[in-house]
C-alpha cells in the first residue's frame, strides 16, 4: 500500500496544498477571532529576515523609522473622501473602553496617512523641514470576509512609509525610488522572485492617491499577487490636514506626498511561488536557517563532529543551526527540515565519519551527495548562490511560459481563466474593458509600457495591460 503524502499534492488541490504547507512547515495558525493569525517561531523567523532586509534598504533612503497609535479617532478618516470610501467596509470601529461609551469612536488603523499627516502639519513649518522621510514597523486592521492565512488576514504586520515634499517632482521620484530600489531590488535579489513592475489603472489606486506602482508576482497556480505597492498622494491628504510649509520665497505651500507598504503577504507569496509538494523552499539569502547539520545518532563522536561543523560554518558567515535531537527518529527531523525548506542539510552518521564525508542534501534542486567534511566551509556559499540563482530562474521561466500576448478581451479572459497571464494593449482594453474582466473574475493587475518598463503615465501611448486572476 502506497504512503499517503505528507501534502496535498498542488496539481491535485493547490488551496489545501497551501494550507497543509503552512501547518506542517509550522509556518503560523489561526487566531482565536475570525481572520486572524499566530504566527509561529519559524515562520516569524522569515518575517524578521524580510524585516533586516527591507530595513536597510529603506533606511538607505534617509528615511527614519518611528511609531504611531493604533487607535485613530473616527473624525479623521471623514477628512478625505475618496480615502475613507475605499477602507470603510475594512473598518473596526471600538466604541467602548474603561466599562464607558467612548465621546468619539476609535478606528483601529487600517494604516495611518490620517493620523500622520496630523503630526505632518504640526512637524512641518518651513522648507527647512522637507522632506520628511517617516517609516513605521506596526501592525493593521482591516476586516476581511474570506481570510487566508498570511494572504489575507483581519490583523497583518508591516511597514508603512510616509513622506512629505516641496515638489510634485521629487513626491513623484521618490515614490519611483521606493518602487525600484526597495522593494524590486529586495524582492528579485533577495526573495528570488521575478516580479512585473508596473502602473495600477485609475479603478486600482490605492483610495486618495494620483499614481500607484505595484509589483506583481505569478503564484505557482498562475495567478497574480499584489507583492508591495508605492503611492504618489499629490496633495490630497495636505489639503485635509493643511500641510503646508513656508517657502524659500516667502510663500505658504501645500506639501507634496508618498506612502509606501509591504506586508506579511510575502510570506504566503515564498510558499506559493518557491513551495513544492515536498514543501517550503527558502531562498537562500532570506533564510534564517541556511543549512542545518543533522546527527543520524546519538553517538558521542557524531554529537562532537556535527557541533564543530556547525561552528565553522557559523564562523564563515552560514546562518546554520545543528540539529542534535537523536532521541527523535533521524527520517522525521529530516522530512521536518525538508517541509521547512531549508536550503542545505548536512547529515552525519558513523560511517560518515570513518570516511571523512557527509551527507550533503540540497532543498532547491533536490539531491544528496557525500562531500569531504573538510570541503564543506569552502563548499557551500557557491551552493547556496547556485540554488538562490535557480529559483529566480525558475521564478522567470514560469512567468514568460505562461503569459500569453493577445488582441482581444475574449482572449484575455481565457488566459487568465486557464490559469495564465495575459498582455493585451491597454488601447484596445480600456477602462470598459477592465469592467468586463471583473465579470469573470480577472483583473489588470498593473500597466507596463511596451518594453516592459513602468510607463510615465496611465495613459501614455503603447501601454500594455497585464491582466490576471488573482488573490
Amino acid at each position: 500500500m502506497a504512503k499517503a503524502p505528507v501534502l496535498t499534492p498542488r496539481a491535485d488541490d493547490f488551496p489545501r496544498w497551501y494550507q497543509d504547507l503552512i501547518a506542517k512547515a509550522e509556518l503560523a495558525d489561526n487566531g482565536p477571532v475570525r481572520g486572524t493569525m499566530v504566527i509561529r517561531p519559524y515562520g516569524y523567523g522569515i518575517w524578521e529576515r524580510m524585516q533586516q532586509e527591507m530595513d536597510a534598504r529603506i533606511k538607505e533612503t534617509g528615511t527614519q523609522n518611528a511609531y504611531f497609535p493604533l487607535l485613530i479617532p473616527q473624525s479623521y478618516l471623514t477628512r478625505e473622501a475618496e480615502h475613507v470610501e475605499g477602507f470603510a467596509p475594512e473598518l473596526a470601529v471600538v466604541t467602548h473602553g474603561g466599562g464607558k461609551e467612548l465621546e468619539e469612536p476609535a478606528v483601529v488603523r487600517p494604516t495611518s496617512e490620517m493620523i500622520i499627516n496630523d503630526y505632518f502639519s504640526k512637524w512641518i513649518q518651513s522648507y527647512r523641514d522637507l522632506p520628511l522621510l517617516i517609516n513605521q514597523w506596526a501592525n493593521v486592521v482591516r476586516w476581511e470576509l474570506r481570510p487566508r492565512l498570511f494572504l489575507r488576514t483581519s490583523e497583518f504586520l508591516w511597514q508603512e512609509g510616509h513622506t512629505a515634499h516641496a515638489t510634485y517632482e521629487e513626491a513623484r521620484d521618490f515614490a519611483a525610488h521606493i518602487h525600484r530600489e526597495v522593494y524590486e531590488d529586495f524582492m528579485v535579489n533577495v526573495l528570488a522572485m521575478d516580479v512585473v513592475p508596473g502602473r495600477k489603472t485609475v479603478k486600482e489606486r490605492f483610495a486618495g492617491a494620483i499614481n500607484t506602482l505595484t509589483l506583481e508576482g505569478m503564484m505557482g497556480d498562475g495567478k497574480a499577487l499584489q507583492m508591495a505597492t508605492s503611492h504618489e498622494l499629490g496633495q490630497n491628504f495636505a489639503k485635509a490636514f493643511t500641510t503646508q510649509y513656508l517657502s524659500k520665497e516667502g510663500k505658504q505651500e501645500l506639501v507634496w506626498q508618498t506612502s509606501w507598504g509591504s506586508t506579511t503577504r510575502m510570506i504566503g507569496a515564498l510558499v506559493m511561488m518557491h513551495g513544492d509538494d515536498n514543501g517550503l523552499r527558502v531562498p537562500p539569502r532570506l533564510a534564517h536557517i541556511q543549512a542545518v547539520v543533522l546527527a543520524i545518532k546519538g553517538d558521542d563522536a557524531v554529537l562532537a563532529k556535527v557541533r564543530e561543523i556547525g561552528d565553522r560554518l557559523k564562523a564563515a558567515g552560514v546562518r546554520v543551526h545543528v540539529d542534535d535531537r537523536t532521541d527523535v527518529p533521524f527520517g522525521r527531523r529530516a522530512v521536518d527540515w525538508e517541509l521547512k525548506g531549508v536550503p542545505v542539510r548536512i547529515e552525519v552518521g558513523p560511517r560518515d565519519l570513518e570516511n571523512g564525508t557527509a551527507m550533503l542534501a540540497r532543498r532547491i534542486p533536490g539531491g544528496k551527495e557525500a562531500v569531504a567534511i573538510d570541503s564543506l566551509v569552502g563548499l557551500l556559499p557557491t551552493v547556496l548562490e547556485e540554488d538562490q540563482a535557480l529559483l529566480l530562474r525558475q521564478s522567470r521561466e514560469r512567468r514568460e511560459s505562461r503569459t500569453t500576448e493577445v488582441s482581444t478581451i475574449g482572449e484575455a479572459v481565457e488566459a487568465a481563466g486557464a490559469g495564465g497571464w495575459a498582455r493585451i494593449p491597454w488601447a484596445v482594453l480600456g477602462e470598459k474593458g477592465e469592467a468586463e474582466l471583473a465579470e469573470h473574475a480577472a483583473s489588470v493587475r498593473c500597466l507596463v509600457a511596451e518594453d516592459g518598463s513602468v510607463p510615465d503615465s496611465y495613459d501614455a501611448p503603447g501601454n500594455v495591460a497585464v491582466v490576471a486572476r488573482a488573490y
